[in-house]
């Protein structure tokens, strides 16, 4: 069956569709439509992101919601913040009540007018407001990189994180937003880095400097993911992209060098840091210990 031009690459109601002629129910259950929340239906030709589940989600909601949180941060453009199937989270004011829906978290606050941005797109929280949310929320690991990226982006600055803590002294999850805030770094690039370097600050460990650059020779000058200039440590964040043969000839006679000067260099992938992590940290901890370092 064609699809009906009035629904082609929309996101809509199963049962205004149904009651407006434009499908039969044995229809909204044939391919060309996807099931995205209870009763909303999209084109199968919509990409399946975050903002997806928030337009769907905003059909079955009053005006009054606000996206907040993972799923503002998204919509401002950081992509790593939420995916198609994790929660949306939006603001409502605390008179208005909803009814439970699958996937949805929603936090009943006030926000002031300054806090939210309405021009063009989805009603979402302000870049302060929403880094706010996200320290205040969320554990360390899932906020830092996302307020990593909003510094690097230059979205917010370090100035206005500390202006926020100062600000919000006594409110409720400050004191989780101050750590979040004193943790966060610019100088991240991916989310897994910001959360290598996040769960090593947990383990203890002395914060290193991210994209460190070490001055091999005098004509050479190399950077490493994370290090400690001190104690002459440095780690790596081994990602899928450095199963490429050229990529890991490159890597690893760049990182030689580094050996050669004196460094003691570590490796971590991604199936150790979601994994084992606790043997890193204890690498990690000892490398520095052998070093010259103590707690």
């Amino acid at each position: 069956m064609p699809i009906p031009s009035t629904l082609s690459g929309r996101l809509f109601r199963g049962t205004a569709a149904i009651s407006g002629g434009l499908l039969t129910k044995a229809q909204l259950k044939g391919p060309g439509w996807r099931r995205v929340r209870q009763d909303v239906y999209a084109d199968i030709r919509l990409i399946r992101d975050h903002e997806l589940a928030c337009r769907a989600v905003q059909l079955r909601l009053p005006p009054s919601t606000t996206f907040a949180g993972p799923s503002a941060a998204y919509l401002h453009g950081i992509k790593h913040a939420a995916g198609y199937e994790d929660e949306v989270h939006v603001i409502t004011p605390p008179s208005v009540r909803l009814g439970a829906q699958l996937n949805l978290r929603v936090h009943h606050l006030e926000l002031s007018p300054r806090e939210i941005l309405t021009g063009p797109g989805l009603p979402r929280t302000t870049v302060a407001r929403t880094a706010w949310d996200l320290a205040a929320w969320l554990d360390l690991v899932d906020s830092v990189p996302i307020v990593d990226t909003m510094l690097s982006r230059r979205l917010i600055s370090t100035a206005e994180l500390n202006d926020l803590v100062s600000r919000n002294v006594g409110r409720r999850g400050w004191r989780r937003a101050r750590q979040a805030f004193a943790l966060a770094n610019s100088a991240s690039p991916s989310r897994p880095e910001s959360v290598l370097r996040v769960r090593l600050a947990l383990a203890g460990l002395p914060e290193p400097v991210a994209q460190c650059a070490i001055p091999v020779t005098p004509e050479l000058v190399l950077h490493v993911d994370l290090a400690w200039e001190e104690w002459r440590v440095a780690v790596e964040y081994d990602g899928h992209w450095h199963a490429d043969p050229d990529q890991l000839h490159h890597d690893r006679r760049r990182l030689n060098k580094l050996v050669l000067a004196g460094w003691t260099v570590l490796h971590v992938t991604s199936q150790r840091l979601h994994n084992d992590f606790p043997a890193v940290a204890q690498e990690v901890k000892s490398a520095l210990y052998a070093a010259g370092w103590r707690p």
